[in-house]
């Protein structure tokens, strides 16, 4: 998985515009308080303005606010507004990948892989970021890292009606 400057500066100012609730926060204000680059900033927020997860107004209140409560919005929507598919394998959604010969038992990991990212990323919540900035997520929702691991090794068996999962097993 690759986090992008646009996917990090996305969830940095989803952040912020949380925590500035609920009042609203500029994007002058939001790019000198976070360093980022107004002008990449600026595209971020105009695309989770398109995708319905930030509203702008104008005027004296005048500013950025979420378009849900932050408990409502999660780490991984925020990710795939950014990018699409969160894991991908030479350039294609993870769901895509097909193998012959030696390789076929490559698509189970990998698939195992994406559904350890997804598990993790759409659990956590703008909320949670913002409560407990130490938070780290599993299947009880709080553990240590080394137990993605062990997720990853228990993954036997894979949803066929998931819609990523497109192609032969």
């Amino acid at each position: 998985m690759h986090i992008s400057v646009r996917a990090d500066y996305a969830i940095r100012a989803m952040l912020a515009i949380a925590a500035a609730e609920p009042g609203r926060i500029t994007a002058s204000e939001l790019a000198r308080s976070e360093r980022m680059s107004i002008g990449s900033l600026q595209t971020v927020l105009l695309e989770l303005r398109r995708v319905g997860l930030v509203h702008s107004h104008r005027g004296t209140e005048r500013g950025y606010g979420l378009a849900r409560p932050a408990a409502a919005v999660t780490v991984g929507e925020i990710l795939r507004a950014m990018n699409g598919a969160l894991t991908t394998v030479r350039g294609l959604p993870t769901g895509q990948a097909t193998y012959d010969g030696v390789g076929r038992g490559l698509r189970k990991v990998w698939l195992s892989v994406d559904d350890a990212v997804n598990a993790i990323v759409d659990r956590a919540t703008l909320a949670d970021l913002l409560a407990d900035p130490d938070l780290e997520l599993d299947d009880d929702h709080r553990t240590t890292p080394l137990s993605t691991l062990s997720t990853l090794s228990t993954l036997s068996t894979l949803s066929t009606a998931d819609p990523r999962r497109t192609g032969s097993p």
